[in-house]
């Protein structure tokens, strides 16, 4: 496997750097969600189409990384799933969509995974699990009251990436979540628990009431390489991402 990128995602695949030689992993994308900034678009644009062009050439097959956040499937979409319309609300899923467009009308064997807020110990310090821990340490977190989280440990994904290539899946659109949707409030909670800490809170109210389906990728994995996915899975997320504490890298994700 050819991995592109050097940040977050693409470390966390070193292991698998050696299994599935006909594929090419980007991951060299805009590493914010937040991102509005048309020269980061630009060149995550340029690169996705030079490894393209690569692909087509040598035959190889190519995973991208997308987004099933709300920026992708719009806020307030309840159970999204990757064959009804989206309707994107952020630039950055703007930009994902029209990427997974490019993608569709190349050629290339392809198979997109949209993430779910992915959590893992080398991610960098503005995601969602590091910027809420640095919050609450300092005393004070603002609560984004009714936005939802789905969390996926970053194992988790790899291994699902592992398990979906061994069976040749490609040629589609997969959504990359646990398939629970939790309270931003709930996520807080835990993390006060787990660091023995209550920080003051700072109210914000958002229109973000926003899940996910899994179903698809449920079908897709074989029984044995299914994440134990459940209402509580997120806790399991959180207890793992504090084992070791995070070292935030600089590269892209």
């Amino acid at each position: 496997m050819e991995i592109v990128g050097r940040g977050f995602l693409a470390g966390s695949l070193r292991p698998l750097a050696a299994a599935h030689p006909g594929t090419v992993v980007f991951a060299a994308g805009v590493s914010s969600g937040h991102s509005t900034s048309d020269a980061e678009f630009a060149r995550e644009a340029e690169l996705l189409y030079q490894v393209l062009a690569r692909c087509e050439r040598s035959g190889r097959r190519l995973v991208y990384f997308s987004t099933c956040a709300s920026g992708m499937y719009g806020a307030g979409s309840r159970h999204s799933r990757e064959d009804r319309p989206v309707f994107p609300n952020s630039p950055y899923g703007r930009h994902k969509l029209a990427m997974e467009g490019v993608l569709r009308a190349s050629g290339v064997d392809t198979l997109v995974l949209r993430l779910a807020y992915t959590a893992g110990r080398t991610q960098r310090s503005h995601q969602l699990l590091p910027s809420l821990v640095a919050q609450i340490r300092s005393g004070s977190v603002r609560v984004h009251r009714g936005a939802r989280r789905d969390l996926v440990h970053v194992l988790d994904v790899v291994a699902v990436i592992d398990a979906l290539l061994s069976r040749g899946v490609s040629r589609e659109v997969v959504n990359v979540a646990s398939g629970h949707a939790v309270p931003i409030e709930e996520i807080i909670a835990h993390l006060e628990d787990r660091l023995g800490t209550v920080a003051a809170k700072e109210v914000v109210d958002v229109a973000d009431d926003h899940s996910v389906s899994n179903a698809k990728l449920l079908r897709l994995l074989p029984a044995g390489a299914r994440p134990a996915f459940g209402p509580d899975y997120f806790r399991t997320v959180i207890d793992r991402y504090l084992e070791t504490p995070p070292t935030p890298v600089t590269g892209k994700a």
